[in-house]
C-alpha cells in the first residue's frame, strides 16, 4: 500500500476521557434496511479543504456467506448505524480528521489500497472466494489494517480461522496479552472487554452462546512484528457502536465504557504502528 494512504496522522493530543462524551440520546434507532444516504441523526460534519484526501475513513467489506440467504448478507449486520456513529465519535473524540461518509467496499475493489483500516463483521458462515483471498494477502502485507469483530463460539471460529488460513496458511493468530499497547495506547483499558448485543445485556449476560463466554482478542503479524489485524472473538464492538442512542444504561455501561474506547484505541494503534 502506498504510504500516503496513511496520511491520515494524528495532529497532536488525543483526548484521553470519554467522560466529555455527550449522550447525545438522538431517539434515532430504527431497524430499517441499510440505506447509506440516511444518516438516521447523526450529524455532519465539514472536512477542511487540505485535508480532502488526507481524512481517515471508515472502510467496511462487503463478502459473501452460506447464510446470505436467509440473512441478507451479514456483513451488513449493524449498518449503517454502526458506521456513522463510530465516525463521528472518532471525530469528536481524537484529533484524527474523520470522513463523514464511511464506506463499503469488496475486497477485490481496487479503491481498497486508498484506505489503511478495514472492517469485517460477523464473519462466523464467510466464505472468500480466491480473488478475495489474494486481494487480502496483498492488502494486509503491504501495510493494511484488519478489524474482524461480531462473532461467537467455537462453530463460528473454525469456519473464520479456516478462511482467514487460506489467506495466511503459514501464520497463526495470536491471543494479545492485556498489557499490550492496544488496550492502553489511548484509553487505559483494565480489562478485555466483552460488549454483547443489546438484547443479551438486558437479559444480564455478557456472552450470547454458551460456549462464548471468554472474550478473545488476537493478533496476526508480518515478518517485522507489525500487527495486520485484530481478531475480536465473543465479542460485539459495533452494537455498542450501533445502539448507543437505545438505552441509557446500555450506552454507559458498554458504549462509553467498553465499544467506543477500545474501537478508538484499535483505529489509532493501526494508524500509528
Amino acid at each position: 500500500m502506498p504510504r500516503h494512504a496513511v496520511r491520515v496522522v494524528l495532529v497532536t493530543a488525543i483526548v484521553l476521557t470519554i467522560a466529555t462524551l455527550a449522550v447525545a440520546q438522538r431517539g434515532r434507532y430504527r431497524r430499517r434496511p441499510p440505506d447509506p444516504s440516511d444518516r438516521g441523526g447523526v450529524p455532519r460534519w465539514d472536512v477542511a479543504p487540505d485535508f480532502q484526501h488526507d481524512v481517515f475513513t471508515f472502510v467496511r467489506i462487503e463478502y459473501s456467506s452460506w447464510s446470505d440467504e436467509w440473512r441478507g448478507g451479514r456483513w451488513s449486520t449493524d449498518y449503517p448505524d454502526s458506521d456513522l456513529n463510530f465516525s463521528f465519535r472518532l471525530q469528536e473524540l481524537t484529533s484524527l480528521k474523520v470522513n463523514p461518509e464511511p464506506k463499503v467496499l469488496r475486497l477485490t475493489d481496487p479503491e481498497l489500497f486508498d484506505y489503511p483500516f478495514i472492517y469485517l463483521i460477523e464473519p462466523g458462515s464467510l466464505l472468500f472466494s480466491d480473488e478475495e483471498v489474494k486481494a487480502l494477502r496483498r492488502y494486509l502485507l503491504n501495510g493494511g489494517f484488519l478489524m474482524v469483530d461480531d462473532f461467537w463460539g467455537e462453530d463460528e471460529w473454525y469456519n473464520f480461522y479456516g478462511q482467514f488460513q487460506r489467506v495466511f496458511p503459514d501464520r497463526e493468530a495470536v491471543e494479545l496479552a492485556l498489557d499490550h499497547e492496544i488496550f492502553h495506547c489511548v484509553y487505559d483499558l483494565k480489562e478485555k472487554p466483552q460488549i454483547p448485543s443489546i438484547n443479551v445485556a438486558w437479559s444480564g449476560r455478557t456472552f450470547e452462546r454458551w460456549d462464548a463466554q471468554v472474550p478473545h482478542y488476537r493478533g496476526v503479524f508480518d515478518d517485522q512484528g507489525r500487527m495486520m489485524a485484530i481478531i475480536c472473538h465473543n465479542t460485539d464492538l459495533g452494537d455498542g457502536w450501533e445502539r448507543e442512542g437505545v438505552d441509557p444504561w446500555y450506552f454507559h455501561e458498554f458504549s462509553e465504557k467498553r465499544s467506543y474506547p477500545l474501537g478508538i484505541n484499535i483505529v489509532v494503534y493501526a494508524m500509528t504502528h
